[in-house]
């Protein structure tokens, strides 16, 4: 089934040095852009990490230091990336969980202004493992009927989680084929922040999704315990985490004023 699309949709993978949201580093990024027209348009990009790719993440993906030490920094290559998905949604394999937030990270790492809250995100994992709960590999045998070669690279995966879409769309009648339902469908939460540490409840108001104010306002905890604010820009969360809870803490600082 084509996709039926308001906008360009760019499927994306990711290899990295570890598993590490906050630390860890793009080693590769694919990308393939699809165009409401149907044209599509591909891009692979290997990137030195600046940091020693551990042993057993290479022997997940094949990428090891010597592979990357010539390549481009991520900061060299960010604003041309972020022109190639400039107005377009994003959809990756685990991506609302891991790839997104990998990558606002590094555009904030590489002082890159992009604006990713308006996009719209399809995370095919989601929609697998709520339709039959396996891996991409099965999910690519389940729902193509072949064989995934070259499993973990970020080229053959990208791919795949194309291809695996457009399946999922022929198989389920009950999926829309609309980008806005599917990235609706494929989040089991509404992130504030893309590492989910704070979320919109059922009336969408911002709250905690961790520790001891989980479930609790953003803005209620900030006015009643603002030390919790200095903790968590000194602590080991996501810069993204950080910069959007500075917002919030702007905005609220902005209203008492006004009132």
């Amino acid at each position: 089934m084509k996709l039926n699309l308001k906008n360009p949709i760019v499927f994306f993978d990711l290899e990295t040095t570890g598993t590490n949201i906050n630390t860890d580093r793009i080693v590769e990024i694919c990308y393939l852009k699809v165009y409401p027209n149907g044209n599509e348009e591909s891009k692979t990009i290997r990137i030195n990490p600046e940091m020693h790719i551990p042993e057993a993440s290479s022997a997940i993906h094949g990428i090891f230091d010597a592979d990357v030490v010539d390549c481009p920094t991520f900061k060299e290559v960010a604003k041309n990336i972020a022109k190639d998905i400039e107005g377009c949604d994003l959809a990756g394999f685990n991506s609302n969980r891991f790839d997104i937030p990998v990558l606002a990270e590094e555009f904030l790492r590489a002082g890159v202004d992009i604006d990713m809250t308006k996009r719209k995100f399809v995370d095919v994992q989601v929609i697998f493992h709520k339709m039959e709960q396996r891996t991409l590999s099965a999910a690519y045998k389940f729902y193509c009927e072949q064989n995934l070669e070259d499993a973990h690279t970020a080229e053959a995966d990208t791919r795949a989680t194309y291809e695996v879409l457009k399946a999922q769309l022929d198989r389920y009648s009950e999926l829309q084929n609309d980008i806005a339902f599917l990235a609706d469908y494929s989040s089991y939460t509404k992130n504030v922040d893309f590492a989910g540490r704070m979320v919109y409840d059922d009336n969408g108001v911002e709250v905690f999704n961790f520790g001891k104010y989980k479930g609790m306002s953003v803005a209620e905890v900030l006015r009643k315990d603002p030390g919790y604010y200095s903790w968590i820009l000194n602590s080991d969360f996501t810069l993204n985490t950080k910069a959007v809870l500075t917002k919030i803490r702007l905005r609220e600082m902005s209203n008492l004023i006004t009132k």
